[in-house]
């Protein structure tokens, strides 16, 4: 199975903000099944309100994409908790640089363009 490293957040108890982290995704082979830990997640084809995936198992709703580069994966300020077995590698190749925090504070996506309108 084909695999890569993608942030992943469960926005089953709230739909704003969930529990993110970053970790190891498999694909089916077909690619339209994702695999991380116990979730098996497929594509709610655009019809979630701020999710993308679903658990065909539980219902829970999930927001799946890759990683920024930045570190600012989250929606709104959150924690984004690395799993262990993927911390070197997201460190090094996707962020690019020596490190091994195993949490990362994200200020999300929408504070950066709200910063930038009041500094006018």
């Amino acid at each position: 199975m084909k695999t890569r490293i993608m942030y992943i957040e469960n926005k089953s108890g709230d739909e704003l903000n969930g529990v993110g982290r970053i970790g190891r995704v498999r694909f089916s082979k077909t690619g339209k099944t994702l695999y991380y830990q116990n979730a098996e997640l497929q594509s709610l084809k655009g019809y979630g309100y701020k999710s993308n995936y679903y658990d065909v198992n539980t219902g829970d709703h999930y927001w799946v994409s890759g990683p920024k580069k930045n570190g600012q994966d989250t929606l709104y300020p959150d924690f984004i908790e690395i799993d262990e077995d993927v911390r070197e590698e997201y460190w090094l190749t996707i962020r690019g640089i020596d490190c091994n925090l195993a949490v990362i504070k994200s200020q999300g996506a929408t504070v950066g363009w709200r910063a930038l309108q009041y500094r006018r």
